[in-house]
Parts: structure tokens; C-alpha cells; sequence
């Protein structure tokens, strides 16, 4: 997994709860049980190499997105509900979303709007996005997020590119530095953070190849003979980091992935060239991380995931959508455009969506406060059937009203589109005691979407 970092602001650089916004992608990661990887990297070798392979991009909206100003307009509310915004008919009868959203409307064809999401624990934490649960009674270790779940099931398509990637900032706030991914699986399989630490890892500051194998058999060395001693399982983490290193030093893969420049100037202004904003979003690169983030699939990644703007809109709500839906309008749609145009849609799931929603009542600031007793996200790809609206909520856009969906149903349905089946996968946590990936006996993927 790999994490997408954007650029600090001072300003604007926490939520309203002071939690810092590149909090969010410590979280990122997944892992999955199964074969062992010297299994399914043997199979992989005697079947030869595969021309694809399943994945996610995962797009979180931190700050808690307003349900009710992007895909559940409520035009029968009152004005303090309601709000400024319109809806507009899309490519699918019946189906309206927000008016700043022209190009997705134009191809809702392609998209899952999910109008009802359930669970959410109020935070400003994208741990639940990343894992399907909530931060109570995790196991030793932690619940591990969905990347890393992958890293774990499946190893890398390729040994210079790293099956986790993470283009947002990493947690630094405790106690949430240490809540997130990888969890129990261990640090093996954290994603890797291209613009943070993993930077390091890119590069071989003058040391020759030949001086490098040389270090890489020393380090072996020391690790096996501390592995010995280790009962904890971290050890393997330091090995795995190490092969990690060395791969990616030894092959320009992964640079060429994060190298924007080598891709068609026509299809980086279909994307976007991204916003002039000074915030902690990312600033002029904010759309970059769609391409990016389709690059880095196509390279190999099986999970990237990446924070797009601030969305704690407790002042300015409807100036602030009228300056970020049209960015996301641009990065989503031209997303699920290009891995359309590469036959990539049905091996890739999207999906967009942030820890809760927003509160129907506007507040005395023009904005919305926190709600987490119902959100929405949007899903693409994964071979999905799409073109349609799941659950309601009621008039006002308080609760739930129609088939309510929870988190973990969301995940299970990522899972599947991954080749899991989360009724009969578990992963040993770190006393050995096998782990469902949901909580198998209540959640299930979303059989509308199958």
C-alpha cells in the first residue's frame, strides 16, 4: 500500500476538534488471509505473470462530507434545511444528485449512489473508512485497515512496487499515531508513503548496487540472528521493509508510477491541473492524486488511498462546495473515465466517502456541524451494478429510512470485488486466534451491488 501525502498549511492544518488533518492516513492499509505469499507468489510463477489484477483507490473525504448537499438533495425541506444548492437529472432516470456535479451526473451510469451509511462513531478519524470498525474492543495490535489485509493475502504484483500505498499525510496525534494499519498484521505490511519516509527509500544517495547487496546480506544477517529471539513478529516486519527498500531501489518502476510528467498533457487537463488554495490539502497539486493514484494501479498497487480536501464545514458550507464539489466533480469522474478507457474499471473499485455525515439544521455560520447518525459514499468499477441509488434517508436527511447500510457492509463488498469471501476468511491476530475481516455473523457485501 502507498499513502499520498499533501502539503502542510498552518492555517488550516486540524479539524474542530484539533485533531490534525494528516492524521488521517496512518490508517490506510490492508491485509488479508489465505495462502501463505511464498504460496500464492509460486502459483503466480508457474500460471505466469498476470496482465491485471484487483484493486482499490480508496478517496477520502476528511472532515465529514454534507450528504445532503451531494448526492441527496432535499428539495421538499425547509430553507434552513435545504440549503442553495439544486439537484439535476443524470444519465439514469430518476436519479438527481447536486448541481455541482455535472460531469458525474453525466455518467451515473457508472456510479453507486449510497445515500444511507450507518455506524459511524463521530470522529474525525478515518479508521473506520479504512477498516470497518470502530476504535472499541480492537484485538492486541489493532484492527488492520483494508491495504493491509491485501499486502498480507496477496504480496506484491510486482517486487518494485509496493501493494499499499497511502498519498495522504500520516497520523501524528495520539493516541491515533498508533491505532491504525497495519494492526496485528505488523509493519510488514503498513503502506508506503512515497512523499513521507518512504522517499528515503527511493533513493540510493551514491552507494553502488554491488555496495547495497553487500548491506542487504549484512542486515539479513543481524535480523536473522535477532529473529531468533523475537516472539512478537515485528522482526519479519524489518525484513519485509528491507526487501521492500531494495526492490524499489533496484528498479524505476515506482518512480516512473509517481512521474506525472510521462503522462499525455491532454489527459492531465482532463483530471485537472489542480487549485491555487494555501490549505493543508494538497494546494496546486490537489488533483493530482487521481492520476497518481490510477498509475500507481496500473503499475501494481493493490490498494491506494488518498485524503482529498477539508471537509469540516462548520462555516461557509455551501461557498466552500461551490469551490471543492467541482474538484471533486473533475478528479472522480475522469478517474473512472480513464480506467474505463484502460479496461481497468471492472478489476478497480472506487469509492468516495468520509468518516460521517452533516447536521439537516444549518447552522447560525452558513454551516453544518457534525452527524454521524447517517453518511453517504459513492462507488465505481469492481464489476459492480451500478447506475443506481441504495437507501433514503427521511425528509429532512436525519436518519436512515430506507435500507440502512453499515460500514462493514461496504467493506465486505470491497472484499469481494478483491476475490475475499469474508464468510470464510480469517486472519490470525497476534495470539493466534483467527479474525473474520467483518464481523461475519451480521455484515455481508451489498447484494444489490452483485
Amino acid at each position: 500500500m502507498l499513502t499520498i501525502y499533501g502539503s502542510k498549511s498552518k492555517r488550516e492544518s486540524r479539524f474542530c476538534d484539533r485533531l490534525p488533518r494528516r492524521a488521517f492516513l496512518q490508517i490506510g492499509g490492508l491485509a488479508f488471509g489465505g495462502l501463505t505469499l511464498p504460496q500464492l507468489l509460486r502459483a503466480e510463477g508457474e500460471a505466469g505473470r498476470r496482465s491485471k489484477h484487483k484493486a482499490v483507490i480508496m478517496i477520502f473525504l476528511p472532515g465529514g462530507p454534507s450528504h445532503q448537499d451531494m448526492w441527496d438533495i432535499k428539495v421538499d425541506a425547509p430553507k434552513e434545511i435545504r440549503g442553495e444548492f439544486q439537484p439535476i437529472q443524470t444519465n439514469v432516470p430518476g436519479i438527481e444528485i447536486c448541481e455541482q456535479f455535472p460531469l458525474i451526473a453525466g455518467m451515473a451510469d457508472k456510479f453507486a449512489f449510497i445515500r444511507s451509511v450507518v455506524g459511524a462513531g463521530g470522529s474525525h478519524y478515518a479508521f473506520q473508512c479504512l477498516t470497518g470498525r470502530t476504535t472499541r474492543n480492537q484485538p492486541l495490535g489493532g484492527w488492520p485497515a483494508l491495504g493491509s489485509v491485501l499486502s498480507k493475502s496477496f504480496g506484491p504484483v510486482d517486487r518494485a512496487i509496493p501493494p499499499f500505498v497511502g498519498l495522504s499525510p500520516s497520523m501524528g496525534h495520539k493516541p491515533w499515531s498508533d491505532a491504525g494499519q497495519p494492526g496485528f498484521l505488523g509493519v510488514a505490511h503498513a503502506p508506503f508513503k512515497p512523499n513521507g519516509e518512504g522517499r528515503e527509500d527511493m533513493t540510493l544517495n551514491g552507494i553502488t548496487l554491488d555496495r547495497l547487496s553487500d548491506r542487504k546480506s549484512v542486515l539479513k544477517s543481524l535480523d536473522r540472528f535477532r529473529s531468533d529471539v523475537d516472539t512478537s513478529g515485528m522482526m519479519d516486519g524489518v525484513d519485509a521493509f528491507t526487501q521492500q527498500a531494495f526492490g524499489i531501489l533496484t528498479s524505476s518502476r515506482l518512480a516512473e508510477a509517481l512521474d506525472l510528467e510521462k503522462e499525455d498533457q491532454k489527459l492531465r487537463d482532463r483530471y485537472g491541473r489542480g487549485s491555487a488554495k494555501k490549505q493543508s490539502d494538497g494546494g496546486p497539486k490537489l488533483l493530482d492524486d487521481f492520476l497518481t493514484a490510477r498509475r500507481l494501479v496500473e503499475a501494481g498497487v493493490r490498494c491506494v488511498t488518498l485524503g482529498f480536501s477539508r471537509w469540516d464545514w462548520h462555516g461557509g458550507n455551501f461557498n466552500r462546495g461551490r469551490q471543492d464539489f467541482p474538484m471533486l466533480d473533475q478528479g472522480v469522474s475522469a478517474l473512472v473515465e480513464d480506467l474505463e478507457r484502460r479496461d481497468m474499471l471492472d478489476d478497480v473499485t472506487v469509492i468516495v466517502w468520509g468518516e460521517f455525515g452533516r447536521t439537516p439544521k444549518i447552522n447560525a455560520n452558513a454551516g453544518r456541524d457534525h452527524w454521524p447518525r447517517v453518511s453517504c459514499a459513492l462507488m465505481a468499477g469492481g464489476g459492480m451494478n451500478t447506475g443506481q441509488v441504495i437507501g433514503s434517508t427521511n425528509r429532512l436527511g436525519e436518519y436512515a429510512e430506507d435500507r440502512p447500510v453499515h460500514f462493514q457492509e461496504i467493506h465486505a463488498t470491497l472484499y469481494k470485488n478483491l476475490g475475499i469471501d469474508v464468510r470464510h476468511t480469517t486472519l490470525p491476530d497476534l495470539q493466534g486466534r483467527p479474525r473474520f475481516l467483518v464481523d461475519n455473523d451480521e455484515y455481508q457485501f451489498l447484494p444489490e451491488l452483485a
